[in-house]
């Protein structure tokens, strides 16, 4: 990325050479090609195939962090992507959920609320980029806010009672992750 990203400068946006470059199927190439696409030009087609395309967790992030939030679907994939039965695209609506929750500083709590039974919904997933992908995009709801947080606890908690062990994993990683990060540093 410390070599791609100032060449993506330099490019500038370029949805023709985007699209040539995912299409070489090269993973540094794909990455360059989240680089220098123009969100504005992207369509639900697109994002779609390209879902379909990912092979690994660090263009399915880079690629939802970098791009596919900056759509106008990018609120529909959060919401239809973790349904999928294929694991990176599954992947790809929790880091939707992620970046959502980071990036769109405006948004009202009831979209990330609205998230929520979704991802408890799909906690016992027990893929590994799966799962890792619930709990991040818990851990960002719940990092919004006060009233985010304790209903993103109360889902995690819900999940700690469970039979299944990957929702109780889910659901004490999530616990553990909001805890610490509201904690107040200790004076001396």
């Amino acid at each position: 990325m410390g070599t791609m990203q100032p060449l993506a400068r330099r490019i500038g946006r370029d949805h023709d050479l985007a699209r040539s470059l995912w299409e070489s199927g090269w993973h540094e190439a794909r990455l360059l090609a989240v680089l220098v696409e123009d969100p504005s030009r992207v369509t639900q087609r697109q994002m779609n195939a390209w879902a379909g395309d990912f092979d690994s967790w660090a263009l399915c992030d880079t690629t939802c962090i970098r791009l596919f939030r900056r759509t106008p679907f990018a609120w529909d994939k959060a919401r239809s992507w973790p349904c999928s039965p294929r694991e990176f695209v599954r992947r790809a609506g929790f880091a939707l959920m992620a970046s959502l929750a980071v990036h769109e500083k405006a948004a009202p709590n009831a979209r990330f609320l609205a998230l929520l039974p979704i991802a408890e919904a799909a906690a016992g997933d027990g893929r590994n980029i799966a799962k890792k992908g619930v709990v991040w995009a818990l851990r960002a709801i719940g990092g919004r806010n006060s009233a985010l947080n304790a209903a993103t606890l109360a889902v995690a908690r819900r999940l700690t009672t469970s039979d299944d062990s990957t929702r109780r994993w889910v659901g004490q990683q999530t616990i553990r992750l909001l805890l610490r990060s509201t904690r107040t540093p200790r004076t001396r």
